[in-house]
């Protein structure tokens, strides 16, 4: 460590400051001038962390928007001075100022927990809610500057801030591979959470460190000898060994100190990736190799990119040696934190997410070290690099529960337990009573509101109404429901089913078809099916209207002349296809309005072309058995441009009704061509008629769905 610091003016000739411009420096020299003895009140740290703090991020690279960060949240009394200054010249600073912020609350919750053991989740939920991956930078290297302080910190704070370190700060500097910290960070959690098996090794290490140190020197002379008379440049040392790194080995293997192989160790550097297997080639023909320790991370890397031979050979005096091999580029990568070297030691693997944010990492780092503007270069990928596809809310004692993206408060609830689940009532997020599809984002208490008996409703396994993400928490609603009588799976299913198909004007359709498709031995089966959400209801609707499609097709009479089918339109952009048939006026009928996926028919008028008409419209049907010629089969084209559909919705009239139906329709992408009201005092209800422009069938079937949800709305159906 440099100099020692007593005062902001000493504190600012801190060769991490060089990283700022020249206007920002005097800015901040004029703040602390002004703020004067006020600047070092309310610290939350001593004066020398914080020098220590910002030594540590110039040995990273780190740039002069993350020095900044660090020494504004160590000295908040500048932060209203300098204020806009600092904003200006650093457009990102507020997220790194926050997610200092919101990590402080991480921590509150790793001492809320004690040793609960939820460390995992802890790290996973700091990710999630730091915005820029350079706070973990600046946390780690301030984690680690209070590490080497905490000696002179009463025994109670020494031991919990160890603890911090143990669980939080050393497994986020193991996972994005920043060796610098990571060694010194685990030694110095051990030192005072273990300080008689600390001192023990300790001891052990520095009585043979004569001894080690000569036998290493023997073997670097002798490998430097035996690599230079084959032609091989190359640097050999020893390879340092860490006293939690010795203990963690020992535990593992379950022997004793001396017992421990890779005490001595070398590692040799070679230009590339030839002279590596040369050099293994060198080793194994000086001593004799020991065949189960022979790991090649060239020819197959590690999922972290990590690469190098590593052997272990019986060398001088019958002592067993580890040798590990790489090129110098490999191993710049390894030091800079990059390769995430301790990574494949850790036993779990970080997922997806964390791989992507250990990429960002690496090629900021990389960006940084060549001097080649990669933090700016990178500022634009923060948004889509740092996207989690996991969610970590909180329970009320801040245990961290791990949900799917678009996770609702249910389904937090069915996590939590699956009884806790079925009890569901309500639901507070960060203290607001919220609806049970609320979704929820990383960090937000959760507190759930139970019933005292299990009911789970059969609406939250419909995916239109938004109560569950998860398939885990579907799962489980579904097994509650499977454990009813029939005769009430029965009733439930029929209900759900006549429902949906009343709002697809599908009412009267037979569905003895439809249960043979899924596989169901009667309508009641079908029925049973759809009730414990084996089967939806919008699925059995499809059927039906493929099923219509399917038998409308014998029936349609063509013209007398068949020709193969041909377009109306320009290729790709016509909504139909009719047979036999072209350059024809085609229009929807608008007696049905029938919409992409629907069973059609066409019929050729005398003046208006083709009418494209439901194969169930009853003016169809009247047409057809008068003028059976003049039927034509029509089938639907690909092209898109939207299809009118007529809806009517019979809802409580309140403040706010409208603006609720139009925001959702927006929502759902269609397109509103006509309102239409009708007031009934007497019962305080509303009859509302749109003209909507939907993309197809599925489109118009989810929407209804919704709409069906909504506060005060009775019924949501298709008009005709």
């Amino acid at each position: 460590m440099a100099s020692p610091v007593h005062d902001i003016t000493t504190l600012l000739q801190r060769p991490a400051l060089q990283a700022l411009s020249a206007p920002l420096r005097r800015s901040l020299s004029e703040a602390c001038g002004y703020a004067g003895a006020a600047a070092q009140e309310g610290m939350p740290d001593a004066m020398e962390v914080l020098a220590d703090t910002l030594d540590t991020l110039t040995t990273l690279g780190a740039d002069g928007d993350a020095v900044l960060a660090a020494l504004l949240y160590g000295l908040p009394a500048l932060q209203p001075t300098l204020g806009a200054a600092a904003g200006k010249a650093v457009p990102g600073l507020a997220d790194l100022l926050e997610g200092q912020v919101a990590a402080a609350q991480v921590w509150a919750l790793h001492a809320e927990q004690a040793r609960s053991g939820s460390t995992e989740g802890l790290r996973r939920l700091l990710l999630a809610i730091v915005r820029d991956l350079r706070v973990v930078t600046i946390l780690l290297a301030r984690q680690l500057a209070r590490m080497r302080a905490a000696g002179a910190l009463p025994d109670d704070a020494r031991q919990a801030l160890a603890r911090l370190t143990r669980d939080i700060h050393a497994p986020l500097a193991n996972r994005l591979g920043i060796w610098q910290l990571k060694w010194e960070l685990e030694d110095l959690a051990f030192r005072y959470l273990q300080p008689q098996v600390y001192k023990q090794i300790a001891t052990q290490l520095d009585e043979k460190r004569v001894g080690r140190e000569r036998y290493i020197g023997a073997v670097t002379d002798a490998l430097r000898a035996a690599l230079a008379g084959h032609g091989v440049h190359a640097e050999v040392s020893g390879r340092p060994k860490h006293i939690y790194s010795i203990w963690r080995k020992m535990q593992r293997k379950q022997v004793g100190f001396d017992e421990l192989y890779d005490l001595r160790a070398v590692r040799i550097a070679v230009d590339d990736v030839a002279a590596c297997y040369a050099a293994l080639g060198i080793v194994h023909a000086l001593w004799v190799p020991i065949p189960s320790e022979f790991d090649d991370y060239i020819a197959r890397p590690k999922a972290n990119d990590y690469r190098s031979l590593h052997t272990a050979v019986v060398g001088p005096e019958g002592r067993t040696l580890e040798v590990q091999i790489r090129t110098h580029e490999m191993h710049a990568q390894a030091e800079l934190g990059v390769a995430a070297h301790w990574k494949y030691k850790e036993g779990k693997s970080g997922g997806d997410a964390f791989d992507r944010k250990i990429a960002w990492m690496r090629r900021l780092l990389d960006g940084a070290a060549e001097g080649a503007g990669g933090d700016k270069a990178l500022a634009g990928e923060l948004d889509a690099e740092l996207v989690e596809d996991r969610v970590y809310a909180l329970t009320p004692k801040g245990e961290v529960v791990d949900l799917p993206q678009a996770g609702t408060v249910l389904d937090f609830a069915y996590h939590v337990h699956t009884m806790v689940g079925h009890r569901t009532r309500g639901a507070k997020v960060n203290g607001r009573i919220v609806p049970l599809n609320h979704v929820l984002r990383s960090g937000d208490r959760v507190e759930i509101m139970t019933s005292k008996e299990p009911e789970p409703r059969r609406d939250w396994l419909l995916q239109a109404n938004g109560f569950l993400a998860s398939g885990r928490s579907r799962d489980k609603v579904r097994a509650w429901f499977h454990k009813l009588d029939r005769a009430r799976n029965l009733q439930a299913g029929r209900e759900l089913l006549d429902k949906e198909l009343k709002r697809l004007g599908l009412h009267h359709a037979d569905l003895t078809g439809a249960a043979k498709k899924f596989h169901a031995d009667s309508v009641e089966d079908l029925y049973i099916q759809v009730a414990l959400g084996d089967v939806g209801p919008h699925q059995v609707g499809r059927a039906l209207h493929e099923e219509q499609r399917a038998a409308a097709e014998p029936d349609t009479v063509s013209l007398p002349v068949l020709r193969p089918p041909r377009r109306v339109a320009k290729p790709g952009k016509s909504k139909f296809t009719v047979q036999g048939v072209g350059n024809l006026l085609v229009q929807l009928a608008k007696c049905c309005q029938p919409v992409p996926g629907e069973p059609i028919a066409g019929y050729l008028t005398r003046v208006r072309g083709v009418t494209v008409h439901r194969a169930d419209c009853a003016a169809f049907a009247r047409l057809a058995a008068t003028s059976p010629q003049r039927v034509l089969p029509v089938e639907w084209g690909q092209a898109g441009g939207g299809y009118e559909v007529d809806v009517q919705v019979t809802a409580l009239d309140r403040k706010w009704l409208l603006k609720d139906i139009t925001t959702l329709i927006a929502q759902e992408e269609a397109n509103v061509l006509d309102i239409n009201s009708q007031g009934n005092r007497a019962s305080g209800r509303v009859h509302l008629r749109l003209r909507l422009k939907v993309a197809d069938f599925g489109q118009l079937s989810t929407l209804l769905g919704k709409l069906d949800a909504l506060p005060g709305v009775e019924d949501a159906r298709r008009s005709g």
